[in-house]
């Protein structure tokens, strides 16, 4: 297996070490061809990317890219910011962004004050403080994650289950449905083995592979997800962004179309 491109990898202007340069640079050497940098969404508290930086990091994608050869594209790690499915990326931004991510993180800025109860303090006391996963917030994770796929082009869902615990096989077929990726996330331990073959058995969602690097010596790095898919009879054929192939990302579709 090699991987073709990575669509997941920070900077400085979130919460990574290496800078857009620095980290495309490393994409080349590993003989990437194509290279998101994704940093987190607008709504982080202290480690989202600001609105007043996009068009800093885009330049720096834009320079990167004529330097290097390779396609350097502006993604967005968004957050799902609650039950209405609002995200970080609008409308109005898609001409800025050419790969949209979405992933649950803990730490951001919510749409309302019951999304604050759910998202904010009933999956940090799971997390961190080990309480038992209420079935509120089992139904609250789980409504939020399909809603935000089915009101945005989200390209894809980044390390499903880590820090919510969510009815992952329902998000897999909305997923599927509306032809949003699951990734398979080289940096933290989120599916289980069995949960991993179960999606695959019962849906026909399909992967991508992306390192989530924080710095640069990881950019294109898969040694995890690859020591899960050697313990597993996984469809190699499902993942989009490996041995040459490219996925179809629903952003891309979406602003081709205009």
């Amino acid at each position: 297996m090699k991987l073709t491109a990575d669509y997941h990898t920070h900077t400085p202007y979130s919460h990574g070490e290496n800078t857009v340069d620095e980290n495309a640079a490393v994409a080349v050497e590993k003989g990437l061809q194509q290279l998101a940098i994704t940093d987190h969404g607008y709504s982080h508290v202290v480690l989202g990317l600001k609105r007043a930086e996009t068009e800093a990091i885009k330049k720096e994608c834009i320079e990167a890219t004529k330097k290097y050869g390779i396609p350097v594209m502006l993604g967005m790690e968004t957050n799902v910011r609650g039950v209405d499915g609002v995200a970080d990326i609008q409308p109005k931004d898609y001409d800025n962004f050419d790969v949209f991510l979405c992933g649950y993180h803990i730490y951001i800025y919510y749409k309302k004050f019951s999304d604050y109860a759910h998202g904010f303090w009933g999956n940090l006391t799971h997390r961190y403080l080990h309480f038992p996963v209420s079935k509120a917030l089992y139904k609250y994770n789980t409504k939020s994650i399909i809603n935000t796929i089915k009101k945005n082009p989200v390209d894809a869902i980044t390390h499903l289950t880590y820090i919510c615990p969510c009815d992952y096989l329902e998000v897999a077929k909305a997923a599927a449905d509306y032809g949003t990726y699951l990734e398979l996330n080289a940096k933290k331990e989120h599916l289980t083995d069995e949960q991993l073959m179960e999606i695959v058995q019962k849906t026909d969602v399909r992967f991508i592979i992306n390192s989530d690097a924080h710095s640069a010596d990881r950019v294109g790095d898969t040694k995890l997800v690859e020591e899960q898919l050697a313990r597993l009879d996984f469809p190699m054929d499902r993942i989009d962004n490996i041995d040459g192939k490219f996925p179809n990302f629903r952003l891309w579709a979406l602003k081709a179309g205009k």
